[in-house]
């Protein structure tokens, strides 16, 4: 038996993203650290600058967010839809796409990792944390599972804001993915991943049932690796092996092992990737392991296949990962409301992607997937 077409092919997803409040620092942040939040500003054309806690990241925009369209730019937030930063409106916007529940990053709020201060960085996650709980979770508490943002200048800061961030009632923090570390831009006052000083948080997520949530794209040297002809493509593909090296850092150090109810999401990178690395992972470990530090009590294919879960939108070869691969930790993603997602042809593409496939691999990708991470949220209609 396989799914067909002509009907309606709920789904969750484990990518989205929402626009804060332009008011939000201010609201909910004493003005001396409010102005020293994440904010853009448009400084050209097709130039913007992030100021980041006194700090200046320039990135040219993609075509799309400057080309004029009926006397409106794509990036401009009247062409969006109305749930990008009303989410009470977005409800009616995922009924229409048939999608349910969904995990919902910030925009700006994604920056917050870049903050070099850790008074602001601490600050900031537990208001944003609170506010994301009490005014945006809880508008469909069973539906939007808003990532908790996190401090990372220092993990004992990171350890409690996780366990604030369960206390409010949120179920997964955002994590930023890692840079490449001979990067000019890469930040060593922070450990890196792989290191023991995150012990404390690993063990803390475990222990709350936290999800880990790495959104691709996440570190300042990933926001314009590339300019001239095939920046765009070279950039958007680029970003994707942020995700990766997330999942290798959190198999190969142990931390995984360690902590075998702590699940990874990463979000946007697609899934075909999932086993290559698997593979060259095994190899390195089997062929290389008279330098491998530490010892793992199972093979890194099966802590990746197990506790790393990914979302895709556009990826044909997702299947091939779980039907070929046997990696079955795939969730569709619809990157709701950004350009690259599936917003306004949802089900054109879940069809596309689904139809023939068997009902178990449809419902697996669609929601199976997502309710081990998430099983407090409900289920969709019936189809």
């Amino acid at each position: 038996m396989t799914i067909g077409d002509g009907q309606m092919l709920w789904t969750h997803s484990g990518d989205s993203h929402f626009i804060e409040p332009p008011d939000l620092w201010g609201q909910i942040l004493p003005p001396d650290l409010a102005q020293r939040m994440p904010w853009s500003e448009r400084v050209g054309e097709n130039e913007e600058v992030l100021h980041v806690d006194g700090k200046e990241y320039r990135r040219t925009l993609p075509r799309f967010a400057t080309k004029a369209v009926g006397g409106m730019t794509l990036g401009d937030l009247s062409s969006r839809p109305p749930g990008t930063r009303d989410l009470k409106a977005r409800l009616s916007d995922l009924d229409h796409e048939g999608v349910w529940a969904e995990v919902v990053y910030s925009s700006l709020g994604l920056w917050d990792s870049m903050i070099s201060d850790r008074r602001l960085a601490l600050a900031a996650a537990k208001a944003e944390n609170e506010w994301k709980a009490a005014e945006a979770q809880a508008i469909a508490p069973d539906r939007l599972v808003l990532a908790a943002t996190m401090p990372l200048r220092d993990p004992g800061d990171a350890v409690q804001a996780a366990l604030h961030a369960k206390e409010v009632g949120l179920h997964v923090v955002a994590l930023p993915t890692p840079g490449i570390p001979n990067s000019t831009t890469y930040d060593h006052s922070v450990p890196a991943f792989n290191s023991d000083a995150w012990e404390p948080l690993w063990a803390a997520l475990e222990e709350t049932g936290l999800v880990a949530a790495f959104h691709v794209g996440g570190d300042a040297g990933e926001i314009a690796m590339y300019r001239g002809p095939g920046g765009a493509v070279l950039n958007y593909t680029s970003s994707t092996y942020s995700g990766q090296r997330a999942a290798m850092l959190m198999v190969a150090s142990g931390a995984l092992d360690r902590h075998p109810g702590l699940r990874v999401l990463v979000s946007e990178g697609g899934a075909s990737w999932v086993p290559f690395l698997g593979d060259r992972m095994e190899e390195a470990y089997r062929q290389h392991g008279m330098f491998v530090r530490p010892r793992l009590s199972r093979p890194p294919r099966e802590i990746l296949y197990t506790q790393v879960y990914t979302s895709f939108q556009h990826e044909p070869s997702a299947l091939v990962a779980i039907n070929g691969g046997g990696y079955r930790n795939v969730l569709f993603g619809s990157d709701y409301p950004h350009i690259e997602g599936t917003f306004g042809h949802t089900q054109e593409t879940l069809h596309e992607l689904l139809d023939g496939q068997t009902p178990e691999v449809s419902y697996r990708i669609r929601q199976g997937a997502f309710k081990e991470l998430f099983p407090h949220v409900s289920d969709p209609p019936a189809a």
